[in-house]
C-alpha cells in the first residue's frame, strides 16, 4: 500500500509540473497520499453511490464521511476527465460552498478586531467608502447595510434583473462595456440600482453579497483575498489544495477535474459577449470571478478538513473561537440564513449548484458529516440540490453503523 500511494504521489506532482507559464504545483497534504483504497467495506454504500449517478448522468463523484472530526471514508466514483478515474484527492469547483469559507474570514478578522457584524459596508463611515462608490449610489438605503445583513441574505439587494454574477453580458451591452466588468466595475453599477427591499427586513439570497464580502476581507486585510484566506483560514485548518478555480479547461489545476453538462445541453454565448459559443460550464460565465460567492475548488477530503476546524469539536484544532462557532451555527428562525450556513441548529448544511457540479455539506445532529461533490451538471439546476439532500440523507441513516472506524486525517 505504501508502495502505491508513494507512486500515485509522483504521479500528481510530475502532472504538476507541466504546463507553460504556470509555476510548479505541488500536491501537498491528505491530497497527496489518500486514495480509495483506503476505504473499505461499506459495498452496499459503494452500490448506491453508482445507483445515484447512473440515474442522473453524473460523470463523477466524491465522497467524504466524517465523524467527531474522525475521516471514516472518502472516495471517488466514476470519472474524473476522459480517461481518469475519481479519487478522493480530486479537487473540484464546490460552488456556493465557498459563501462558508467566505463566513469563516469574516468571522476571523472579528475576532482579531478588525472589523464587526454590525459595521456598515457603504457610506463615508462605511468599510468599502470609497468616493466612486457613495458617489454612485442613489439609494440611501445602501447605507444602512451591514457586514451581517451580507452573510445573512439580508441586504436588500435584489436579483429581480437578474443575477450580476450570472448576467455579464446583460450588463455588458447595457453600460456599453468592451470588456467583462472586474469586481470595482461591477459594484460601482450595481450601487445605482435601487435596493430591493429594506436592509434587515428580509433576505434574498443574492451571491453578489458574498463577492462584497470578499471585497471587505481585501480591503481590512490589505491583501488578495485567496491568499489571504489561504493563509488565514485554510492553511490552519490543515487545508493545503484549496484554490479559486479558474474558468476554462486549459487553465484547470492538474489535479481538477472535467466538468460535464447533459449530453443534449447546447453551447452558449461567451460570458465577456466574444461572439464565441462555449461549454456552459467553460465561458458561459466567469467562474473566477465570482471570488467569495462561489469560486473555490477543493477535495472532499480537505472540505471534511475545514469544517472540522470549525465545529466546535476539540479532536481538530478549531481556527474560531467557540462564540464564533455557535454564532454561525445559531438557529434563527426558520426565515433567517445562518452565517455561511444554509441551515443552522441542531442540523447544518450547505449547498452550491453551478454549471458542471453540485456541491454539499450535511452535518447530522450526532456529529457525523457526510460531503458530496460531482463533476457534473443536472438538467434540473439548482433544484437538484434538493435530490442530493434528500440522498445524503439515507445514505447516512442506511450506512453510517458500517463505515470503518479509522481517521484518515492521521495520514497527515
Amino acid at each position: 500500500m505504501r508502495t502505491f500511494i508513494l507512486f500515485s504521489t509522483l504521479i500528481l506532482l510530475l502532472a504538476g509540473c507541466s504546463g507553460k507559464g504556470r509555476a510548479p504545483y505541488r500536491i501537498e497534504g491528505i491530497n497527496s497520499v489518500i486514495t480509495n483504497e483506503m476505504s473499505a467495506g461499506a459495498d452496499k454504500l459503494d452500490k448506491d453511490m453508482r445507483i445515484f449517478m447512473q440515474r442522473w448522468w453524473i460523470k463523477g463523484l466524491s465522497l467524504s464521511v466524517m465523524r467527531g472530526d474522525s475521516l471514516l471514508y472518502a472516495k471517488g466514483y466514476g470519472k474524473a476527465d476522459e480517461d481518469v478515474p475519481m479519487s478522493a484527492a480530486h479537487i473540484m469547483r464546490i460552488a456556493s460552498v465557498s459563501k462558508l469559507i467566505t463566513a469563516a474570514g469574516i468571522m476571523k478578522l472579528q475576532e482579531q478586531g478588525k472589523l464587526k457584524l454590525s459595521d456598515k459596508v457603504f457610506g463615508p463611515s462605511g468599510i468599502l467608502n470609497e468616493a466612486v462608490y457613495t458617489a454612485a449610489i442613489k439609494d440611501k438605503n445602501y447605507f444602512k447595510i451591514t457586514v451581517e445583513d451580507l452573510l445573512r441574505h439580508e441586504s436588500g439587494l435584489s436579483i429581480r434583473r437578474g443575477d450580476p454574477m450570472f448576467t455579464t453580458r446583460d450588463i455588458m451591452y447595457i453600460h456599453h462595456l468592451k470588456e467583462a466588468p472586474d469586481h470595482e466595475t461591477l459594484t460601482r453599477l450595481m450601487l445605482s440600482r435601487p435596493l430591493g427591499y429594506q436592509p434587515g427586513k428580509s433576505r434574498q439570497y443574492n451571491n453578489f453579497g458574498y463577492m462584497l464580502l470578499g471585497m471587505i476581507i481585501e480591503k481590512v486585510t490589505g491583501q488578495d483575498y485567496e491568499k489571504w484566506t489561504n493563509k488565514e483560514i485554510l492553511e490552519p485548518s490543515g487545508c493545503l489544495d484549496m484554490h479559486l478555480a479558474n474558468t476554462y479547461y486549459k487553465d484547470k489545476y492538474p489535479n481538477e477535474v472535467r466538468y460535464y453538462m447533459q449530453d443534449n445541453d447546447p453551447l452558449v454565448p461567451e460570458f465577456n459577449n466574444s461572439g464565441d459559443s462555449v461549454v456552459r460550464c467553460y465561458g458561459g460565465s466567469d467562474v473566477r470571478a465570482l471570488g467569495g460567492a462561489g469560486a473555490w475548488v477543493a477535495s472532499t477530503p480537505e472540505l471534511a478538513r475545514f469544517v472540522a476546524s470549525i465545529d466546535g469539536n476539540p479532536r481538530v484544532k478549531d481556527i474560531l473561537s467557540i462564540k464564533s462557532v455557535r454564532a454561525m451555527t445559531l438557529d434563527n428562525g426558520e426565515h433567517k440564513y445562518g452565517l455561511g450556513w444554509n441551515d443552522t441548529g441542531d442540523t447544518w448544511i450547505r449547498t452550491g449548484s453551478l454549471a458542471g457540479t453540485n456541491a454539499i455539506v450535511y452535518r447530522f445532529p450526532d456529529g457525523e458529516c457526510w460531503i458530496l461533490v460531482s463533476n457534473t451538471h443536472n438538467w434540473k439546476g439548482p433544484r437538484f440540490s434538493t435530490r442530493v439532500k434528500e440522498f445524503t440523507r439515507q445514505c447516512h441513516d442506511r450506512y453510517s453503523a458500517v463505515l470503518p472506524k479509522q481517521d484518515l486525517f492521521e495520514l497527515i
